[in-house]
């Protein structure tokens, strides 16, 4: 009776939008209980779990993405009001926001730079083709944005969905290791450098360390990618002027 009511939830699921609606909820909750039990071990981050877990389900059950994203779409919506929602624990950091603009700032530009050039010179002596290089660059701004930029310079947008998606799984992987190695204790520290470097998904492991590590990283997330818009076509065009036929 059991395997019966659940063939007839799964047929009628397999040909409705709500099947990406509910298969992502349900693998997030899964995922993040996996998460919690292990001690929020990194390796478990939820956002990571739940890609795997999804990615996993779309090929035994043989659907498509588009049919899955008929109901995921619904959560996609949810990306642009959660940004937004960012500026509430950003707005209770304020006093101190004010007391370091400056080397806020400082760090944003050249967290930006070093970024990009540091990506593409391993890019380059690894003799990655120019348009590799290209895509490279804006790998470290939230998805929408880095693509726009790809295309722009003249790198290929899908390979820098890409490459931003696994700079953010490695930055939600090792950031807050790293920040133990190097023995900083500062949260706004943390969180500038996790949202310049690991935007969205690093600044999702932000929030689970404490609200002002995530306070800073969505700032710093959104003020990169700003910054990274602003600047990287320049640089861009230079490192062609300096370096002729490097990167065509």
């Amino acid at each position: 009776m059991v395997e019966t009511d659940l063939a007839q939830i799964w047929v009628y699921l397999h040909t409705s939008p709500l099947l990406g609606l509910t298969v992502t909820l349900l693998t997030y909750g899964v995922a993040h209980r996996l998460y919690v039990w292990a001690g929020n071990n990194p390796l478990l981050n939820p956002v990571i779990t739940t890609i795997g877990m999804l990615i996993v389900f779309l090929l035994l059950t043989d659907t498509s993405y588009e049919e899955y994203f008929e109901g995921g779409q619904f959560i996609h919506f949810l990306l642009g009001p959660a940004t937004v929602a960012l500026a509430v624990p950003l707005y209770e950091q304020l006093p101190r926001l004010r007391a370091v603009w400056i080397p806020v700032l400082v760090a944003l530009v050249a967290g930006v730079l070093v970024g990009a050039l540091s990506s593409m010179a391993i890019a380059w002596v690894f003799g990655a083709s120019p348009e590799t290089i290209l895509s490279l660059a804006p790998k470290s701004v939230t998805a929408p944005v880095a693509m726009g930029i790809s295309e722009e310079i003249g790198g290929l947008p899908s390979l820098t969905a890409v490459l931003v998606v696994v700079t953010g799984i490695i930055g939600a992987l090792l950031g807050t290791k790293l920040f133990e190695w190097l023995r900083i204790d500062d949260d706004g520290v943390k969180g500038i450098a996790m949202g310049v470097s690991a935007h969205g998904i690093g600044t999702a492991r932000a929030f689970q360390v404490s609200p002002m590590m995530g306070a800073f990283s969505g700032l710093a997330m959104a003020l990169s990618a700003f910054a990274t818009a602003v600047l990287l076509p320049g640089m861009i065009d230079l490192v062609r002027a300096v370096f002729p036929g490097l990167l065509s």
